[in-house]
């Protein structure tokens, strides 16, 4: 009796298949629907990841499905159907226009076989089903790029989890290469300075620019995690692309959870001081993200704009995230170019007859020795 195989594989390898590249965008995830029963599952694996918390396991399960799960599935639904579009959530509706960007702008750029393909780490579509479905278009090396331009364990680190989980899954896996961060990338800060003078050409410049990052608990920063640094390292090659001072320019850390302390300043605090102190006009961009989501759309645009108005504050305005504006789809393009050289259907004179030809003479010789299609 044959015993059922652990591995996934495509049966009846051809030796004539061009062999393709592929490239995987990973982000965070999001519910289906703006409703407490769509975003319950959704959260149960966010909030379940021990990358995301790391606390003892048997204790954070008594906390997320004892309290947090019966309680926060409904404000957060109540959240996302503020922002919530026609089209759906509106990170993944920047993140496939950002994939589909992409892919257009590799095809025009290379004429090798490169496909580009969309994850979510939480949710649907997951890395294992996104890399089973490039592995079926003959993808035989792997690049995976992570939306997040500063690393964290959080973040990038949960992502590469999740490939190698669906690495280990497949009989013959990819060549695999992973861009750990991008937060100094000079394409990337040219995106973001583009998009800050933009928005002062079009409203003036306000009193205040304040970059709003994530947060992490300070913690894992302490353990280890770079992500502070790379944080404050993008907002200062940021102010001096800008031509700001020290004095020009506040940095803060949003979306904290519980009462651990977590990378100081608060934005929602910052915001109240900065409104306090006699700021009238505040600019605020979230350099972290590389989509608008519900952390930007409804944290930062609603609630830290009600939070500066009410201690004083004439406007908050903010900044869009790159989404899929041209210049950020380019700059990610050339970044996935740079860490691609060398595999051959990235190559400017990438030569598809000649490969064909090769593979033609290659599946001669193993239908000879006996093997089959």
């Amino acid at each position: 009796m044959q015993s059922k195989s652990n591995y996934t594989g495509l049966a009846g390898y051809r030796h004539d298949s061009l062999p393709a590249t592929g490239v995987l965008l990973v982000n965070l995830g999001t519910p289906e629907a703006p409703t407490a029963r769509a975003v319950r599952p959704y959260l149960a694996e966010f909030l379940g990841d021990p990358r995301v918390i790391e606390i003892p396991r048997w204790i954070w399960k008594l906390i997320l499905h004892g309290v947090i799960l019966r309680i926060r599935p409904r404000r957060s639904a109540e959240a996302y159907a503020r922002i919530w579009t026609d089209k759906g959530s509106p990170l993944r509706v920047f993140s496939e226009a950002v994939a589909s960007g992409m892919q257009s702008e590799l095809s025009q750029r290379r004429s090798g076989p490169i496909r580009v393909a969309l994850a979510m780490r939480y949710g649907r579509p997951s890395v294992l089903q996104s890399v089973a479905q490039l592995q079926r278009e003959g993808v035989r090396r792997l690049l995976v790029l992570p939306m997040y331009p500063q690393y964290s364990a959080t973040s990038t680190g949960a992502v590469l989890d999740a490939v190698a989980d669906a690495i280990k899954e497949l009989r013959w896996p990819p060549e695999l290469r992973i861009i750990n961060d991008y937060h100094d990338d000079t394409g990337y800060l040219d995106a973001l300075a583009a998009s800050v003078r933009s928005h002062w050409n079009k409203h003036g410049r306000g009193d205040r620019l304040l970059l709003s990052f994530h947060g992490i608990p300070e913690r894992y920063v302490r353990n280890g995690d770079p992500y502070f640094c790379q944080c404050q390292a993008t907002a200062r090659l940021l102010r001096e692309r800008l031509e700001l001072g020290p004095e020009d320019v506040t940095v803060s850390f949003q979306s904290r959870v519980g009462r651990e302390r977590w990378l100081h300043p608060y934005t929602d605090e910052t915001v109240r001081e900065l409104g306090r102190s006699g700021i009238g006009v505040l600019d605020v961009i979230s350099p972290g993200f590389a989509v608008d989501c519900l952390e930007t759309l409804e944290e930062v645009a609603m609630q830290n704009r009600d939070f500066f108005l009410e201690a004083g504050g004439r406007e908050l305005r903010y900044i869009p995230a790159l989404n899929d504006d041209a210049q950020h789809v380019q700059a990610l393009t050339d970044l996935v170019l740079r860490h691609t050289q060398g595999w051959p259907e990235c190559a400017p004179d990438y030569d598809g007859e000649a490969a064909a030809r090769r593979l033609t003479a290659a599946h001669e010789r193993a239908g000879k020795l006996g093997a089959h299609d």
